[in-house]
């Protein structure tokens, strides 16, 4: 579905044109169309195709969809795929950007596993027009830093629900409950990661060292991206650090628990042993033995069972065992 079709020349814009006259706009000098496509059909980006002459290889990628993020040259021309990363009902949606770039044109696609749109990316760019005098890759930019800020709030999550996390570790019976609710962080951390680490590497293509020709002057904007990038990395890595110790930490107070548990039972089955042995004792019957011809024999036995019992009892008590 088409979103924008806006023609720009010299950093301001002409006019929203129909698609059947973007191939006369990009031929005027110092204009470029940016086009914006929302679902984009298998006929629309054939049109597309034929109005840019957008490599066949890219458009495959575009038409199939589920690529990984990644910077791609076709001669004059970028391919550019990066990843949307929302919010939805406590879990992590992505969605996908397909952006192609020329020295004329800037086309954009996303899917609609994102909600979000870049009207406002469009309506910040209009309103500095000496950046976008700079032309289509100062669009990528724009772009591409729109869908990195957009990282952060989803970072703010994984962080305020590890934090929800932690301070649960230590209530009692709740280490089991901790750890599957960790393992199903990690699981969204690792997510993310595979998001940022391949756009992190792509990015840095664009700045430092040979870079596409339509790049050179928007260097520092994609070192930019590129930095932002690398805070959410390291901030992945720390989440993931923590993870794993809490985890491990968890999986001790399980061990802790199960030990108390067993010391609680082996006190008691001592106290009870006690018992029994008493009776075992006296519950043999012989007629030799002096407490079955004793008029105080039974409460006497009952007497040093029970002591004894207490006894123990208040040792395992003073130990902690009970």
């Amino acid at each position: 579905m088409l979103i924008n079709c806006v023609a720009y020349q010299d950093g301001q814009k002409l006019a929203d044109i129909p698609v059947e006259e973007i191939s006369d706009y990009i031929e005027k000098p110092e204009t470029f169309v940016w086009v914006a496509l929302r679902d984009a059909q298998p006929d629309e980006l054939s049109i597309m195709q034929q109005e840019f002459g957008l490599h066949e290889l890219a458009v495959e990628d575009a038409r199939r969809g589920h690529q990984r993020p990644k910077i791609e040259e076709y001669g004059d021309s970028l391919f550019v795929v990066v990843k949307t990363i929302e919010c939805r009902d406590n879990d992590i949606a992505i969605g996908e950007v397909d952006i192609f770039v020329g020295d004329s044109y800037v086309l954009s696609a996303r899917d609609g596993g994102s909600q979000q749109g870049f009207l406002g990316v469009r309506a910040r760019a209009e309103k500095e027009p000496h950046m976008l005098r700079l032309g289509p890759a100062f669009v990528l930019y724009a772009l591409m830093d729109a869908v990195v800020d957009r990282y952060f709030p989803v970072l703010d999550m994984l962080e305020t629900e590890l934090e929800k996390i932690e301070e649960l570790i230590f209530s009692q019976g709740r280490q089991r409950d901790n750890i599957q609710r960790l393992y199903e962080l990690k699981r969204k951390v690792t997510i993310v990661r595979h998001v940022v680490s391949p756009l992190m590497e792509a990015v840095g293509r664009l700045h430092g060292g040979r870079v596409p020709a339509m790049c050179q002057d928007t260097q520092e904007y994609f070192r930019d991206v590129h930095d932002h990038l690398h805070r959410i990395s390291s901030a992945l890595d720390t989440i993931r650090d923590t993870i794993a110790t809490a985890i491990q930490v968890n999986l001790s107070m399980v061990a802790i628990e199960e030990s108390e548990v067993n010391k609680r039972l082996a006190a008691w089955a001592a106290i009870f042993a006690i018992c029994t042995a008493f009776a075992g004792v006296w519950g043999m019957n012989f007629k030799v033995m002096p407490e079955l011809e004793w008029k105080y024999g039974y409460p006497f036995a009952l007497s040093v069972m029970v002591g004894v019992c207490l006894y123990l009892h208040r040792r395992f008590k003073k130990a902690g065992w009970l």
